[in-house]
């Protein structure tokens, strides 16, 4: 696999609303236990959505894990230009950051947002682009936006072999444990 897809919940899906929350440090955690496997197998680009949430914080992973990794690079493919543009000031202060060291950063839409079809041809095209997806998602903590990410992803799995990779709650609080317990050394 040389493409992969990254995404789950958006922030305020996870009761989320500032970049201090403890639980960010766990998630990117888990993130990057993925990734670095699939790295080591071949892997060359993540590919996210760039929405504020689970997407920037792999943004935050997969630069970290370029240090290391200077071959990875790391794209964000947006449904619509500006899509920044009504968020927070400190939102968006944290989104140009991450921009600094994206590899490749596009829109699908050369447009403002105008309609959830800009949404649908972002998917389309990130599908198409990826063969596989990592998804933080819990169907078990409730639905949310990455339901259907991973609809699409097991169709495309049944039809072409699109590899579907999930981190799901339980395997982030593993991972906050392991840290905690570590402590107690």
């Amino acid at each position: 696999m040389k493409n992969l897809l990254v995404t789950g919940y958006r922030a305020h899906e996870l009761s989320i609303f500032d970049q201090k929350h403890k639980g960010i440090i766990y998630i990117k955690k888990a993130i990057t236990a993925k990734l670095v496997p699939l790295v080591e197998e071949g892997l060359e680009w993540i590919i996210t959505p760039g929405q504020y949430g689970v997407d920037l914080w792999a943004c935050e992973a997969v630069i970290e894990l370029k240090l290391q990794y200077p071959h990875l690079k790391l794209s964000i493919m947006t449904a619509f230009v500006n899509q920044d543009e009504k968020w927070k000031e400190d939102k968006k202060q944290y989104y140009q950051e991450i921009l600094k060291g994206v590899d490749f950063h596009g829109s699908v839409s050369k447009q403002p947002y105008s309609g959830v079809w800009q949404f649908t041809a972002r998917d389309d095209l990130l599908f198409r682009k990826t063969e596989g997806i990592l998804l933080v998602y819990d169907e078990d903590a409730g639905e949310g936006s990455p339901k259907f990410m991973k609809e699409k992803a097991l169709k495309k799995n049944l039809t072409d072999g699109y590899r579907y990779i999930n981190i799901s709650a339980e395997d982030i609080q593993s991972i906050a444990n392991e840290e905690e317990f570590s402590g107690f050394d």
